[in-house]
């Protein structure tokens, strides 16, 4: 069929509208895929960079860059940054934003195919919350890690720290190396687009010194991971499908804990203890 100069699908306005339209939703569509929701606040930015790492100086690594807006209140405190973006659109917008930061490295790319920094640094970023398992088991599996500094959906920084009066199994595995801590609530109105729920800063430290030494760290493990099977019910029952019921009951009372305790209720430091009482030649 012939189509006339004026009509819809010649005329270019409307194509250059189209074409408008397609851009705005693959943008949607990026947005939602690598949930991208952007704090805003400057206050809150610059608040959130002192609290990263241990002071001024120092390496920070920050996943999820964004257009760069937190990259830059690192940069104000940090001796060098290296930031990461999958999105090459805000990683171009990142490049600009650092262009007169000659200490900052933009990386455009998926932060989690990144080997960390061989020296000592500190992990920081308003991460995806689809992504808030995968980059936390990044940092928890990197050697050189000092702290993890992280903005991420309140109710998961919660669970990990404690918050609601029982604890996770990931929290309690590393506890003897690492430091979970629940950080500044941050309102889900600060963010662009506005997200569902509120997100809280998450830190993780590593110990200086564990709490365990190396050679006790695999029946520490093991000891948490039978616990958690939920055998029976409680702590005891499920220990005491590995330890005799005496040994158990005297590691209970040593480690401060009543003989029916549920094991979500049993606080990372009594593992510890328990772990010492059960295997006092491993623990010295």
């Amino acid at each position: 069929m012939n189509r006339t100069p004026n009509s819809t699908t010649g005329n270019p306005a409307n194509r250059t509208a189209r074409a408008q339209a397609r851009r705005g939703s693959a943008r949607g569509r990026a947005r939602r895929e690598l949930s991208q929701n952007f704090l805003a606040d400057p206050e809150i930015i610059a608040r959130y960079a002192r609290s990263v790492g241990d002071g001024p100086g120092g390496l920070v690594v920050e996943a999820g860059a964004g257009d760069g807006r937190i990259t830059a209140a690192l940069a104000g405190r940090a001796r060098r940054v290296i930031a990461y973006e999958i999105d090459p659109v805000m990683a171009a917008r990142l490049a600009d934003r650092c262009a007169g930061l000659p200490h900052v490295t933009c990386v455009t790319g998926d932060f989690l195919r990144a080997g960390a920094p061989p020296g000592r640094f500190h992990l920081a970023g308003s991460i995806p919350y689809a992504a808030t398992s995968r980059i936390v088991g990044w940092a928890l599996a990197a050697p050189s890690l000092a702290s993890a500094t992280l903005i991420v959906q309140r109710e998961y920084a919660r669970k990990r720290t404690g918050d609601y009066g029982r604890w996770s199994r990931l929290t309690v595995r590393t506890w003897p190396e690492f430091g979970w801590r629940l950080g500044r609530r941050i309102g889900r109105d600060r963010f662009r687009p506005v997200p569902r729920v509120d997100s809280a800063v998450l830190r993780l430290d590593r110990r200086p010194v564990p709490l365990l030494p190396a050679s006790a760290m695999g029946a520490y493990l093991d000891c948490v991971d039978l616990g958690f099977t939920g055998v029976g019910g409680t702590v005891r029952a499920s220990l005491r499908t590995v330890h005799p019921a005496r040994r158990v009951d005297a590691a209970l009372r040593a480690a401060g804990l009543p003989r029916g305790v549920v094991v979500a209720h049993v606080h990372p430091d009594r593992w510890v203890a328990l772990v010492r009482a059960l295997h006092p030649s491993l623990t010295g």
